[in-house]
């Protein structure tokens, strides 16, 4: 009898049944999923093929690692069928853009183009770009179209402002996802502008909620989701290399510390959303009184664990409301806004800190010395 073979603790262990093959990227989704996850997954591609919602046109002017997560998670739902989707980009060499048109996505240069094929029209790309595309794109914006703006820190009132030169009406929401999009484990939030009807609202809810989590809020709280859930999974994702990092030194394989992290950051975070009970309470379930659970998150406090992540939260929210600032600033060339701050701009002649809006009494300016809080 021969003695089974042992798997490398630091190897993730093979499947014993890989089951049938996934579904290709460019299928149509006018069957169910090939492989789905759950009852959940096949309920959402019944409700998309009842409601038309994969009959749609979808395009994305930008075609970096935001559009490429959505497009791989709508895909991978069921709810667009890749041949239905239009990416538009000016760097044909982005790692993304090879990766978007082996998944059947049409690609193009011309952000006109896929705003010509497209029913809706989500803005993949960086706050200070926003304008020029608005002032490409305006002449051909027609009463099909509903616009989704991605950037961050960009105003439904800003976008609409820029495309009422074109158009009396222009349905315009904003949202604010993340990456784990790619996965169909995003977090989103968004909020409906002066022209966009309910059914719209829907409509975006019924694409975004196939690719993880959505609800709708009020405006003036996405730049705290951008701070929270937006920037969230870079911070997931450096607390993780911490751990493993941690393993490491204390002799577990690589593969295996970083399988081990997360898989208890996954658990935590599935006992949380599956129980009505406090972060805290379970918390202290874990820490058993003396115990090594304990001695370890005295010492994250005593190195300022929370607060570095409320900091990191309120620094995010902050840079998200400098940005948008910036790039209303005509004396800052769209090339420089991500290189500087507002501490440098503020040094410039002609441009003063009183004209900063405010949000939930919050001064964009928040914490810097010389400003006046409201």
């Amino acid at each position: 009898m021969q003695t089974p073979h042992r798997e490398d603790p630091g190897r993730p262990a093979r499947e014993s049944n890989p089951g049938p093959p996934r579904c290709e990227a460019t299928a149509l989704p006018t069957t169910p999923p090939c492989r789905p996850e759950s009852n959940l997954t096949l309920l959402i591609f019944y409700i998309h093929r009842a409601s038309g919602i994969n009959r749609m046109s979808v395009g994305f002017i930008g075609a970096g690692q935001l559009a490429h997560a959505l497009v791989k998670g709508f895909t991978a739902a069921g709810v667009i069928a890749a041949h239905r989707i239009t990416a538009s980009s000016p760097d044909t060499n982005l790692p993304t853009v090879a990766e978007l048109r082996k998944m059947g996505v049409n690609f193009t240069i011309s952000n006109k183009e896929a705003t010509h094929k497209s029913d809706v029209l989500f803005l993949a790309v960086k706050p200070h770009i926003i304008p020029f595309v608005l002032d490409e794109i305006g002449p051909d914006i027609e009463d099909r179209h509903l616009i989704v703006s991605c950037a961050a820190g960009v105003t439904i009132s800003s976008i609409e402002k820029k495309l009422l030169q074109y158009r009396a009406d222009p349905k315009v929401m904003r949202c604010m996802t993340n990456t784990p999009v790619v996965v169909r484990e995003g977090a989103t939030v968004y909020a409906t502008g002066t022209h966009a009807e309910v059914e719209d609202g829907k409509l975006l809810e019924q694409l975004m909620a196939s690719v993880g989590f959505c609800t709708e809020v009020e405006e003036d709280l996405i730049d705290a989701v951008t701070g929270l859930s937006g920037s969230g999974p870079a911070y997931a994702f450096t607390a993780l290399d911490a751990l493993a990092d941690g393993g490491v030194k204390m002799g577990l394989p690589r593969r295996l510390a970083v399988r081990l992290g997360a898989q208890a950051l996954l658990g935590a975070a599935k006992m949380l959303l599956d129980s009505e009970e406090h972060p805290g309470e379970l918390k202290d379930q874990v820490c058993s009184p003396g115990g090594a659970s304990i001695h370890a998150l005295h010492l994250l406090e005593s190195g300022g664990f929370r607060s570095l992540l409320i900091n990191a939260v309120e620094a995010s929210c902050i840079r998200t409301r400098e940005l948008q600032f910036l790039a209303d600033q005509e004396k800052i060339s769209p090339a420089a806004i991500k290189k500087t701050t507002l501490d440098k701009v503020l040094q410039q002649p002609g441009i003063s800190a009183t004209s900063v809006a405010t949000k939930n009494r919050v001064n964009l300016f928040n914490n810097r010395s010389g400003v006046k809080k409201v």
